[in-house]
């Protein structure tokens, strides 16, 4: 084997036939690299015979035992079985649905053979059904040793994947290093190939942290030098924008509110970017309610008074559609806005579509569906993107391909990414962080409260709703699983509407899209006063009367995960309220994390404190939004790596083009986005 045959299909492997690819790319293994990165995570224990007189019900043991007596009833349903003996005892070899000749085989009579299962005790007998391993004597090194524990998914066992691993795995060639010797030996890594090898090798248990680390830190380096050209392809020339400071300005005046240090500098931050020649690609990361959406519509303006055309993307519609009343309201008659989305009837689409193309509209608002191939504009100069968590780094590199030379990309995100993740996620971009909250909006009051006093809440509930407020009502993560979770919100629903018969809604996992809009706009328009889901309520959309929160089995979520929820509330001029509901007997960690919430409102401090508590890869939210990245790589225990990566990277990336590259970056996946054409 050469290292080109790293990315051929599993399915070019000798035994891997339809039915084993299928199972296999369940586990994410399609090429043979993918069998090579996939790391055990354990052994199992086979490495003694044991004797019949000292079996253990329900240890996985290795026995030498001789073949006495093959038994193959001739009634259906009945199990065979093979009685076994050893100078101390006897036991049942027991198989179902297994061929006849296939045992003969297998089982020899008379002769002495190795077996090794799992030991269960059954008619006052020693049994082993469909033992993992037999083998004779001959063979029984193989059996009889630590054998590697991997991760694996219902239809392959230990030992069909083990005689597919092992072989590639004993024959990985010793491959030219991307790493020289001196860099290898200073920084305490190995050899790309022996690092991989003594990873797969159970029996050596000496020196695998540095192994691991070679493993982490190219993982880090492929990331890093993928990010780093994605920023060079995008980062072209470009026609500087033109425009008068002194017309937005006069538009700032004129707003209902004023703006904060924070979203000024911002601002500024990006006009700089405008004014340069050089294509903006630049994220704003403020936390809930930071006001990031006027800073970007202010950004917009300017980039219309040169010209050009404008749009902003949001993930649903209903979020679309406040951005699209927001932008009425701040602009008035000063831009042609339009509002696009799939649900726009044809005959509107269609002159949308004209007046695009024709250059008649300055901001075109809707979902990401306003990037595709049959939507034309005329001179698009800057593309908005909401909640940008949804797209990795190929889809960023699309979509500022798709506005052309002149167009910047601006992306927002209230997800609060902690600091040692943010070059990891967007070392392509450029970061304005957005710190400060209106001076108008009060701080979310957040109470705890055992889940037995649940009852005093209703004259609380009761309260609100007479005074034309609302609420979100959030049930519990029993697991993950849809079904149970849409059960608990169904009973809690039910209870509910007993007591508020017609104010309460249902969102859960099972819904579509379309069926959750047509819930959350009946909430929006205060056709329902409760809403209870089992979902994160939708990041972003405002819901003004919304001023109370109830979370149930709050020390089930990640702290990040429930500032998000907190979030919804408060968006109006009352003050916004959050209960989290807690069982009692919580660990101290889950104590810990509802105090850290009680005494802060600051996303960023919080998102930090999550992953100190939690892990990068446990991160509620992160993982399910795309930003868990990483196979190896924890941006808070390999931190280390992650600095010396980036130092590497600024040496080596005008030399990236180099063929010792490219096989890294086909490694991890990342040779796609590198290998996009040229915009």
């Amino acid at each position: 084997m050469n290292k080109d045959n790293f990315f051929d299909s599993i399915s070019t492997l000798k035994g891997v036939g339809p039915q084993l690819s299928k199972y296999l790319k369940k586990r994410k293994i399609e090429k043979i690299k993918d069998i090579i990165l996939n790391l055990p995570y354990s052994e199992t224990d086979r490495s003694k015979i044991v004797k019949l007189n000292e079996l253990e019900v329900g240890t996985i043991c290795s026995i030498k035992v001789k073949v006495k007596k093959l038994n193959f009833p001739r009634i259906r349903n009945l199990p065979n079985k093979i009685i076994c003996e050893d100078e101390t005892g006897n036991i049942d070899i027991v198989y179902f649905n297994s061929r006849e000749g296939y045992l003969r085989k297998l089982f020899p009579l008379n002769e002495w053979v190795i077996i090794s299962g799992k030991i269960n005790f059954f008619n006052k007998r020693y049994q082993i059904t469909n033992p993992d391993y037999v083998t004779s004597i001959e063979n029984q090194d193989y059996v009889v040793k630590n054998i590697p524990k991997y991760n694996l998914t219902k239809g392959i066992n230990e030992k069909k994947y083990r005689s597919i691993s092992e072989k590639i795995i004993s024959n990985i060639p010793e491959i030219n290093d991307w790493l020289d010797d001196q860099f290898i030996k200073k920084n305490r890594l190995h050899n790309w190939s022996k690092a991989i090898k003594n990873l797969h090798l159970i029996e050596k248990k000496d020196n695998k942290s540095n192994s691991y680390r070679r493993i982490v830190f190219d993982e880090i380096c492929a990331n890093f030098l993928s990010l780093s050209e994605n920023r060079k392809r995008i980062r072209k020339r470009k026609k500087a924008k033109v425009f008068n400071n002194q017309k937005v300005e006069f538009l700032i005046k004129k707003l209902p509110f004023r703006l904060t240090n924070s979203q000024k500098a911002v601002l500024g931050e990006i006009d700089q970017d405008l004014l340069s020649n050089k294509r903006m690609f630049r994220i704003i990361q403020g936390d809930v309610g930071s006001g990031k959406t006027i800073v970007s519509l202010l950004s917009i303006y300017n980039v219309t008074q040169s010209g050009y055309q404008t749009a902003l993307m949001s993930p649903t519609e209903i979020l679309a559609k406040q951005h699209f009343e927001l932008s009425e309201k701040i602009f008035g008659n000063l831009l042609e806005i339009r509002f696009l989305t799939g649900k726009t009837e044809y005959k509107e689409r269609k002159k949308i579509l004209k007046e695009l193309k024709e250059g008649k509209i300055d901001l075109i608002i809707g979902t990401h569906s306003l990037f595709q191939k049959k939507i034309e504009f005329n001179n698009l100069g800057l593309t908005v993107i909401d909640e940008q968590h949804k797209f990795g780094v190929k889809q960023r590199s699309d979509l500022a391909k798709k506005g052309g030379n002149n167009c910047d990309v601006l992306l927002m995100s209230a997800t609060p990414i902690p600091r040692t993740m943010m070059m990891s996620l967007y070392g392509d971009m450029d970061i304005s962080k957005i710190n400060e909250k209106p001076a108008e909006r009060k701080p979310i009051q957040t109470l705890s409260k055992p889940e037995k006093k649940i009852n005093e809440l209703w004259p609380s509930i009761k309260k609100q709703i007479e005074s034309g407020n609302q609420v979100f009502w959030v049930c519990p993560l029993i697991e993950e699983s849809s079904f149970l979770d849409y059960s608990s919100a169904k009973k809690k629903y039910e209870i509910i509407n007993k007591k508020f018969p017609n104010k309460v809604g249902l969102i859960h996992g099972a819904l579509d899209k379309e069926e959750k809009e047509i819930i959350l706009n009946k909430f929006l328009k205060k056709e329902i006063y409760i809403l209870v889901s089992t979902t994160v309520i939708e990041v972003g959309i405002d819901f003004p009367n919304a001023n109370l929160i109830i979370i149930e089995n709050a020390n089930k979520f990640g702290l990040a995960q429930l500032h998000q929820l907190r979030g919804r509330v408060g968006r109006g001029e009352k003050q916004g309220v959050c209960i989290l509901l807690f069982k009692e007997g919580l660990s101290k960690n889950a104590i810990k994390r509802i105090k850290i919430l009680k005494n802060s409102d600051d996303g960023f401090f919080i998102a930090e404190e999550d992953l100190k508590l939690r892990g990068f890869g446990d991160l509620i939210g992160y993982q399910q939004s795309g930003i868990k990245n990483f196979r190896f790589a924890d941006p808070l225990h390999h931190e280390d790596l992650f600095q010396l990566a980036e130092k590497y990277v600024l040496e080596i990336r005008d030399n990236i083009n180099e063929k010792k590259y490219s096989f890294l970056l086909k490694l991890f996946d990342k040779a796609e986005i590198i290998n996009v054409e040229e915009f």
